[in-house]
């Protein structure tokens, strides 16, 4: 790349001060960078010149490729952001600072969503900059894709880092605005170091089918020209390109073999107006059959990238899969430039409605002003729900269309609407039947909310085992409702809810007030105030209890001595899933009497040959045990990947109760070892007891959660002996 590839690559209507301001800034760029080298070893310069080709092909205003030439000055060199003010003014200057302070987007990349973090606040501050000025993140989604080219002399550990990065933060903002041109090559580049077999298997069957499909695409644009002529169509057709990425995503999502993908063909159809993309779609429909379910009108229903096209998918000659997509020339352009199209303009103040939308809804996103008593926290959550997830477009009653994350409820959907529709939320329709409040939403769905008079939201919709919420937005309405109740009942509430999670999980061996501690409250009212509030989870209490929880004091009859040391603290490296101090690596069973499961305070017996017996140590059969042969023990670095649980289940007994349990199972992927009940005939009240396996204390706190949801369910509870 040279500056005069660059200056041929340039917009032929660059004034010619436009071409002088590209190559001075080259000339400053070029001076500053001085010496440096890639890790290729080629000039440094060569890096800013193929990012501002990037955007030149983008047909961008002659002050972003200047920034794009100057974009790392200000971090790499000595040349600083108010010497690049004075030589080519504030606008240009912003922009490379802009650039500058987006190396923090990299950072967010890496936070937990829980994270409280102090980047949360200049993450803030950098978002709204980025809104300020669109340019800035295209010039950094540009440096990010040209250096996605140039990954070949880096590592495989930071190939594979640099790559997760993208295909988690940069292909989905390059989506977020439309630029499907920039996405579509990220993904593929990111693709080919994460997964580099899968990536050279797909791409060598493209390769092999070829000629095959292109031979057939040639002739479904001759059948379909020929038709849309009849009709008095002008268009242009062409083949749609396949991406390898989405090819794979493609086969995870519908779960099938390249074989399966790879039939399914694409065309896209340009035609001049609206009322010709409605009249080409009759054309197609008429010659192959649509395939049920795989229509979408998002020229009627914008993307909220503003990507707007017919899309269709019908079984077009020889009864194979064909898609196609039906657009005008204008919504072509933007759905390949998305955002940028809107700065072609040699004057930056132009700015028409579908960018001033578009940036609107950028605010939106980032407007933690209306959710005031949020944490940081909650706002990189919501972040990076609202800009990096999968989207679903759903209807209103009225015909609006509201977006929400993949996976949103109604609830969600009722809280979009209106805080007040969200608080009075008792109900809802999809597409006229009644649904489950954690339903998940699909793209297309018409959702009316069925509201009570008066009242608020319920308690449960906050436990994340439940499903009723997916987005932040919704959890921090809901928050913020029970944070204005009356004290003593939010205490009240609390105290419940801990005294069923601590009943359930049958952990028993901790007060209250040392429950509290555990969260860092030192006043009981406090912590169980914050649990009432919702802004501590029972789903919190099982993690921490579970982990933190105490020895219990073995049963005052009986003194169990073991050696005076202290107990082990789990090691960092273990070569089993048990350690026994002292004693190395001896052969250890977990015993099926209480069936401990990390991170259960646990005690060791010494058998006659069969190794350690591990026994939790509130097991009433480690009363029985002789002491002197009881041993410390601890859960090793690497514990068991399932671990054999007893739970307890009492229910009024009914059809198909015994069904939903084990589908809870089978959902959960966890194995029933076996399951017995019993029912009593006076009072129909049946009694189950089940042994699972389970991955960890979580997964079990979900199911024990699930199972008390179902119908006549009155108590569900883990088992100790």
């Amino acid at each position: 790349m040279t500056l005069d590839t660059l200056l041929n690559q340039l917009p032929k209507s660059y004034s010619q001060q436009d071409v002088a301001l590209v190559r001075h800034a080259y000339e400053v760029a070029a001076s500053a960078h001085g010496d440096q080298k890639r890790k290729s070893g080629e000039p440094y310069i060569v890096h800013p010149l193929s990012v501002a080709g990037i955007l030149a092909d983008l047909r961008l205003d002659a002050r972003t490729v200047a920034a794009a030439l100057l974009h790392d000055v200000a971090e790499d060199t000595l040349t600083k952001v108010p010497v690049l003010a004075e030589e080519f003014g504030p606008e240009v200057a912003s922009m490379v600072d802009g650039v500058t302070k987006l190396v923090s987007i990299s950072e967010m990349a890496a936070l937990p969503a829980d994270s409280r973090d102090p980047k949360v606040e200049s993450l803030r501050k950098m978002l709204l900059a980025m809104v300020g000025d669109v340019r800035v993140v295209l010039i950094k989604l540009a440096d990010r894709l040209h250096n996605m080219r140039t990954m070949g002399y880096m590592t495989p550990e930071k190939q594979r880092r640099i790559s997760r990065e993208t295909l988690d933060i940069y292909a989905p903002l390059a989506s977020v605005l439309g630029i499907y041109q920039i996405k579509w090559e990220l993904e593929d580049l990111a693709f080919r170091y994460l997964e580099p077999e899968m990536y050279a298997q797909i791409k060598r069957d493209l390769a092999e089918r070829r000629e095959a499909r292109e031979a057939y695409v040639q002739k479904v644009i001759e059948v379909l020209q020929e038709e849309l002529a009849k009709h008095n169509i002008q268009a242009s057709i062409k083949g749609r390109p396949k991406h390898i990425y989405s090819i794979y995503r493609k086969m995870k999502r519908k779960d099938v073999e390249i074989d399966q993908v790879y039939d399914q063909q694409g065309i896209r159809v340009v035609v001049p107006e609206i009322g010709d993309c409605y009249a080409a779609l009759g054309v197609v429909h008429t010659l192959w059959r649509p395939i049920k379910g795989e229509f979408d009108d998002y020229i009627a229903n914008p993307k909220e990238n503003q990507y707007r096209s017919l899309h269709t998918a019908v079984y077009g000659p020889a009864a194979k899969p064909l898609e196609v997509q039906i657009r005008t020339p204008e919504m072509d352009r933007i759905s390949e430039v998305g955002i940028a199209a809107h700065w072609r303009y040699k004057h930056q103040t132009r700015h028409d409605e579908v960018y001033e939308q578009k940036i609107a809804w950028l605010r939106s996103v980032i407007d933690w002003q209306s959710q005031e008593q949020a944490g940081g926290s909650d706002f990189l959550a919501t972040v990076k729900e609202d800009l990096f997830r999968d989207r679903v477009y759903i209807f209103t009653p009225k015909g609006e269309v509201i977006d929400l994350p993949a996976g949103a409820t109604p609830i969600d959907f009722a809280y979009r609407v209106h805080t007040e529709v969200g608080h009075r939320c008792r109900g809802a329709k999809v597409r006229g039947k009644l649904v489950g409040l954690d339903y998940q939403l699909q793209s297309g769905d018409q959702v009316e909310i069925l509201t009570a008079k008066r009242g608020g939201p319920s308690r449960d919709w906050l436990n994340p085992h439940l499903g009723y919420v997916k987005t932040t937005r919704a959890r921090n309405k809901i928050r913020q409702w029970f944070r204005q109740q009356d004290r003593e009942e939010n205490i009240n509430a609390g105290r419940e809810m801990l005294e069923r999670e601590l009943k359930k999980l049958g952990v028993d061996n901790l007060t209250y007030q040392e429950i509290a501690g555990l969260f860092n409250y030192a006043v009981l009212d406090d912590f169980l105030e914050a649990l009432g509030t919702g802004d501590v989870t029972p789903v919190d209490v099982a993690e921490k209890v579970l982990q933190l929880s105490k020895v219990e004091e073995a049963p005052k009859e009986v003194s169990i001595e073991l050696p005076a040391r202290e107990a082990p603290q789990r090691p960092a490296v273990s070569g089993g899933d048990i350690s026994v101090q002292g004693a190395g690596n001896m052969l250890t069973i977990v015993s099926r009497c209480c069936n401990p499961i990390p991170p259960d305070d646990i005690v060791g017996f010494v058998t006659r040959g069969r190794g350690v017996s591990i026994h939790r140590r509130d097991c009433p059969n480690v009363s029985r045990l002789d002491n002197e042969r009881l041993i410390w023990v601890a859960w090793g670095a690497s514990v068991p990947k399932a671990s054999r649980v007893k739970i307890r289940i009492q229910a009024y007994d009914r059809a198909g109760l015994l069904n939903e349990i084990t589908g809870i199972f089978k959902e959960e992927y966890i194995n029933l070892e076996d399951a017995s009940a019993v029912t009593a005939r006076q009072d129909n009240l049946a009694l189950i007891t089940a042994t699972i396996q389970v991955r960890d204390a979580e997964q079990l706190s979900r199911v024990l959660t699930r199972i008390e949801r179902l119908p006549n369910v009155r108590e569900v509870r883990r088992q100790k002996g």
